[in-house]
């Protein structure tokens, strides 16, 4: 089965499968979705996360930016777990092994500001 493994993450860049991205991007399983834009750059709304709703992943992790500045809104947390998804909210730099370590054994699709 092939999947996405993130190698590196620093302040502006993510690196998955050797190939680097430099805005936000969407990792899901058998690809990467990059210029990732949020109508409001720094909260999460539900409809930035609509093609991912419709993948039905097991978790769902959201990656703040550097300094965690992006909110998730209450409606995504709200629709994310009743659709039975688990959300995983974290800074990043956390967020990118929390993916990796995930990914082997779950469906897992993340979602990564990469600045802030």
């Amino acid at each position: 089965m092939y999947m996405n493994i993130i190698d590196s993450y620093n302040f502006g860049q993510v690196v998955v499968n050797g190939k680097r991205y430099t805005s936000d991007v969407i990792i899901f399983p058998d690809r990467v979705r990059d210029n990732w834009r949020r109508k409001m750059s720094h909260q999460l709304c539900l409809g930035d996360i609509a093609e991912v709703m419709t993948e039905s992943p097991e978790v769902l992790v959201v990656g703040t930016g550097a300094s965690g500045l992006m909110k998730v809104l209450p409606e995504v947390e709200q629709s994310v777990g009743a659709q039975g998804i688990k959300l995983i909210v974290e800074a990043t730099g956390k967020a990118c092994p929390t993916y990796n370590q995930l990914c082997h054994s779950q469906k897992v699709i993340a979602a990564l500001h990469l600045t802030c």
